[in-house]
């Protein structure tokens, strides 16, 4: 309390990648079905927490462009439809540098990503995707898809793994 008036001050942990570059809002949810929403609060599934507010997947879409991705597998599929092996997401072009991602698949399931490029701009977007990539890989481990929320504050990194994310998964059906 100063002088009779309450003073509160907000800490920022993850960073402001999205307001920075367009002013816009993060996206809640990075599926391929384009859902959008508000959310507050923790993932029951996937353990982590945090508040997002909804906006279009179309800001997305304009951010990010898939260029190139590549594929090694057994060609076993498993009850699950993913063929095991290694797949490499297209890259994803965001305003602070391009992300891509390799998954493995074994026994049918998702068992491990891992970022192939990732946003370098500046050494607050290498801060930020420290501190996103692994609750990413959290998220998308749990859902065995690329259907997983936005961490706040690094918006264009959480679009660009789940893009990049998708388009290994698609290489693994």
């Amino acid at each position: 309390m100063v002088g009779g008036v309450l003073v509160s001050v907000g800490i920022l942990t993850a960073g402001i990648e999205s307001a920075v570059a367009h002013g816009s809002g993060p996206t809640s949810a990075l599926g391929t079905s384009g859902t959008t929403g508000s959310s507050s609060g923790s993932s029951g599934s996937s353990g982590s927490s945090g508040s997002s507010a909804g906006s279009s997947p179309s800001a997305a879409s304009s951010a990010a462009g898939g260029a190139s991705g590549s594929s090694s597998g057994s060609g076993s599929t498993t009850s699950s439809g993913l063929k095991d092996g290694t797949y490499t997401g297209s890259t994803q072009n965001t305003p602070f540098g391009n992300v891509q991602v390799r998954i493995t698949v074994s026994g049918g399931k998702l068992t491990d990503i891992t970022p192939m490029q990732l946003t370098q701009l500046g050494g607050r977007s290498i801060q930020i995707d420290d501190y996103a990539v692994p609750i990413l890989k959290q998220e998308a481990m749990s859902a065995q898809s690329a259907n997983i929320n936005a961490v706040s504050g690094a918006t264009y990194t959480s679009q660009g793994y789940a893009q990049s994310l998708q388009s290994a998964l698609d290489q693994a059906k």
